[in-house]
């Protein structure tokens, strides 16, 4: 998967831990020979996780796993069969992304930090950077992460390194320009101890990690009684690009999707609102 398919660590250390409770499964059931497993088997350990309380898409990744598994052992002639060929990953119900509006993503940014060099404290400076940056052009919080001082531009653009390593080059509003600028002219020199190619710093010089973007986070969320995620910035991205006009396809390559239909799952959320809008104003949309 690393070499052949290029994925990412996290999709890699998602896949390992699944295989990890599938073998601990196996061996509860003294089962220790590719072709001694059955469909059977393959039911028992997701009605394991069940039991577990693991949630629909987390016992959907693991079978899909397990199969890839079983898939692997016959291509390298370990195996014979695929038992868990037939089983069938349960049905997830459609989750529709979480976002929030302009105004409290305005609040969210103003709650990191100061904007303005002189007003801010140099730690602020950087959380708000980050946080502009998530918002402004909708990445990933692990793309966030792996940022490296050259990947920032002066042109008004970033690249983005997403899932399998695949590169993006997006544009990058005003407001994160400035506020990544300032960080760069203010804070970084203070955090850079030793020599590091991050662009994001913690305060021992070091990478700053996907732990400290959450608590960023968190920490500004909670201070407005909100619940926000990284992931909430880059689905209000997404959401408030296509209500403001923005093509599908546009917003797929921002995103880094590999198909539309990943994307056009924003296009169901802004329907709602078109809805519930429809539904509050209309002077004749009930009865």
């Amino acid at each position: 998967m690393a070499i052949e398919r290029g994925l990412s660590q996290n999709t890699l250390s998602a896949y390992k831990r699944d295989l990890s409770y599938y073998l601990r499964y196996l061996n509860s059931i003294s089962k220790s020979e590719p072709d001694e497993i059955t469909s059977a088997d393959v039911l028992g350990f997701q009605a394991s996780l069940q039991r577990d309380s693991k949630a629909p898409s987390s016992v959907a990744r693991a079978l899909a796993s397990t199969r890839s598994f079983h898939k692997f052992l016959i291509e390298e002639n370990l195996a014979e069969t695929n038992p868990a060929s037939l089983v069938k990953s349960p049905k997830l119900g459609l989750k529709l992304p979480k976002a929030v509006s302009i105004a409290d993503i305005e609040r969210l940014l103003d709650a990191a930090g100061a904007l303005e060099p002189e007003t801010g404290q140099l730690i602020q400076l950087r959380d708000r950077a980050v946080l502009e940056l998530m918002y402004s052009c909708g990445a990933r919080v692990s793309e966030v992460v792996d940022l490296d001082v050259d990947d920032f531009g002066d042109s008004g653009l970033i690249r983005l390194r997403g899932k399998g390593d695949k590169e993006r080059v997006v544009p990058v509003g005003s407001f994160a320009e400035t506020a990544v600028s300032s960080y760069l002219s203010r804070v970084r020199p203070s955090l850079a101890t030793k020599p590091n190619p991050a662009l994001f710093l913690n305060q021992r010089g070091g990478r700053l990690s996907r732990q400290t973007i959450w608590q960023i986070i968190s920490k500004a969320a909670e201070s407005l009684n909100m619940e926000i995620s990284p992931h909430t910035l880059r689905h209000s991205f997404a959401t408030h690009l296509l209500e403001g006009g923005a093509d599908i396809r546009v917003v797929q390559e921002l995103l880094g999707h590999s198909s539309v239909s990943t994307t056009q799952i924003y296009t169901m959320v802004t329907i709602d609102s078109l809805r519930q809008a429809y539904m509050e104003s209309h002077p004749r949309s009930r009865g």
